[in-house]
């Protein structure tokens, strides 16, 4: 037992040191890995020892006790880093998950806001309350920056070039980059700046740009919950969340004719694959736009 808690405190810091994973990350990680320890305890197996049908059985067990289909994916795929950890790292020749299968997910796409509804969702604040401005500026930072809800809650006034219009952002893995900012964001900011400079702001909190009433950083919690009030004050029947802002803001940047790429390097995205999933253009829009241009189509109207 001894042994496997050493192996997991080096595998905790493999991904906290090589790998630069956050907090929550780490512990979203861990946790999962005490799942599948869990499961092996249960059946007598050593994790050195396990093979493909060990973790086959594993990830079947997931769905018998009701984890959805995305879930198992998250618990897989760390089950997958692990494993790959272990061979990198000298304990293992093999890697047992190379032919493991997730479940097969359909593309899940999140609700998109046009600017009218985002303009709408900012209009249905109380400005007259000391809070107002501040969620004012969180909606419009989140539409015109596309930042994660975690980058947002942790963002500094150092981040902040107001001048240089830019924000530099914090991303998963502590990665840097550095994110064009609206000038309809910095009037809000101003007018958010206004109210914060008569608060009592805890000491080591001054540096955060987003506070709560006692004068402490945001928690992403706190944000949800304000957007969705803010959705039904507005009467916006759409789920509105931080990452629907996030997604409209990449949606939006698609539809102007903004380079695929260039929506990557925005959101902070490894991948271009996930900018490919992220993204995407109303279907309707599409077609209309084949209706109206395409030469076949000309040809029909004349």
């Amino acid at each position: 037992m001894k042994e496997q808690k050493d192996i997991v405190r080096a595998y905790r810091r493999y991904l906290k040191l090589q790998r630069g994973f956050s907090p929550n990350t780490l512990e979203a990680y861990e946790r999962d890995l005490w799942r599948l320890l869990d499961y092996l305890e249960g059946e007598q197996k050593h994790l050195l020892d396990v093979q493909l049908t060990d973790l086959q059985h594993f990830a079947a067990g997931l769905h018998d006790v009701g984890i959805g289909p995305r879930s198992q994916c998250r618990i897989l795929s760390g089950v997958r880093s692990f494993y790959r950890f272990l061979q990198l790292d000298g304990y293992r020749d093999d890697d047992p998950t190379e032919l493991l299968e997730s479940p097969v997910l359909g593309e899940h796409l999140p609700e998109v806001l046009t600017t009218a509804e985002v303009d709408a969702l900012k209009q249905s604040v109380d400005v007259s309350k000391w809070e107002g401005h501040r969620n004012r500026a969180i909606i419009e930072v989140l539409f015109s920056c596309g930042l994660r809800v975690s980058e947002l809650v942790n963002l500094k006034l150092t981040n902040l070039y107001i001048d240089e219009r830019y924000v530099r952002v914090f991303g998963k893995g502590s990665k840097e980059r550095l994110v064009p900012i609206s000038q309809t964001a910095i009037d809000e900011l101003d007018r958010w700046f206004q109210c914060r400079s008569e608060m009592n702001i805890k000491p080591g909190e001054e540096d955060y740009v987003f506070l709560n009433r006692r004068g402490a950083h945001l928690t992403r919690t706190m944000i949800l919950i304000m957007l969705k009030r803010q959705a039904v004050e507005a009467g916006i029947q759409k789920t509105v969340s931080p990452h629907t802002l996030r997604h409209s803001f990449a949606t939006a940047l698609l539809e102007g004719g903004a380079d695929l790429r260039v929506i990557q390097a925005l959101l902070g995205h490894e991948s271009i694959g996930t900018t490919e999933i992220y993204t995407h253009i109303d279907m309707t829009t599409l077609r209309q736009e084949i209706l109206e241009h395409h030469p076949r189509n000309l040809k029909n109207k004349a």
